[in-house]
């Protein structure tokens, strides 16, 4: 006749199964079948390597096993490189996160794969070096952030070229043009150069420069994939006056626009389209997250957020 289990081995048998159980990780995909990824631990909070697919994106353009992004978490907090996706694969961006916000090395790409921008994000602002990109791939603007966010020591802006060649070189200190401001003509010569002080021009010190033999610029050929530029005209919602309730008429010359009682476009426009000006842009919850500046017409670069 088998002997009964004692109790206390009855007790320790279900401390072991129980421990066990407890101890497996919540596993919602698999990768390549080994690695558990999606976890959640016993406590509601994501750990580990993450992926979101499409499917969790409904009426989206993502494939419902295409990637939109994937990292890493601790604690329910983003940690280490986080990289999205666009519809098409391609990556749109890689960005350094330390307790769940973005802190380090971040660069951005466009739909087709090439960089759109890169630097060091902190505190929500770009620190130390920043590079921004044309769609042809060549560097636009070479900028240094200081540690408040603010632009500091030397400013560099390039002609769409192979070359480099620079296109408007300048010195600044708390976000403010000081000392000499040089431009360039494409051939490298110099076109002009004013004299700053704590961002303010000195109009007498201004000097303009012929360029010794124009150069003639070949028509850039329309890449397939190349998203089209963004033409920022003024939207029906937006008004002139906020306390306008009928929206915009076509705008021409210098105008303040309004969106939701907040500023949207300032500067001067054609036909209501914003020549030279800046346009701000939000997020949903109404917080300022950019603020691109246009010069006829085109967009040439960001100013920076003052605190």
């Amino acid at each position: 006749m088998t002997k009964p289990i004692p109790m206390k081995n009855i007790y320790l048998l279900f401390l072991f199964i129980g421990g066990f159980f407890y101890a497996q990780p919540q596993s919602y995909e698999m990768f390549n079948g080994k690695d558990t990824i999606n976890y959640i631990d016993a406590l509601g909070k994501k750990q580990r390597k993450w992926i979101v697919f499409g499917k969790t994106k409904p009426n989206t353009c993502y494939t419902p096993e295409g990637k939109v992004e994937q990292g890493s978490y601790t604690d329910n907090k983003k940690i280490g490189k986080w990289q999205e996706f666009f519809c098409n694969g391609n990556m749109k961006s890689n960005i350094e996160f330390q307790n769940g916000r973005p802190d380090g090395y971040a660069i951005m790409y466009n739909e087709t794969g090439k960089i759109s921008e890169e630097g060091t994000w902190k505190n929500n602002r770009w620190v130390g070096n920043y590079k921004l990109y044309y769609e042809s791939g060549n560097v636009q603007h070479e900028f240094t952030f200081g540690p408040n966010g603010k632009r500091d020591g030397e400013q560099v802006y390039h002609w769409d070229d192979d070359k480099g060649t620079v296109m408007i070189k300048a010195n600044m200190v708390g976000g403010k043009e000081q000392g000499t401001v040089t431009e360039f003509h494409p051939d490298g010569s110099v076109k002009k150069t004013v004299n700053y002080n704590n961002g303010d021009a000195d109009v007498a010190s201004i000097k303009e420069f012929q360029q010794a033999k124009p150069t003639v610029v070949a028509p850039k050929k329309e890449e397939k994939n190349a998203p089209k530029k963004e033409e920022i005209s003024v939207k029906k919602t937006e008004e002139v006056d906020p306390g306008n309730n009928k929206g915009p008429t076509i705008l021409n010359g210098y105008h303040t626009t309004y969106l939701y009682k907040q500023i949207s476009k300032q500067g001067t426009f054609k036909d209501n389209l914003l020549m030279d000006g800046k346009a701000y842009l939000y997020d949903r919850d109404g917080k300022l997250q950019r603020i691109a500046v246009y010069k006829e017409g085109k967009y040439v670069g960001d100013a920076p957020i003052e605190d």
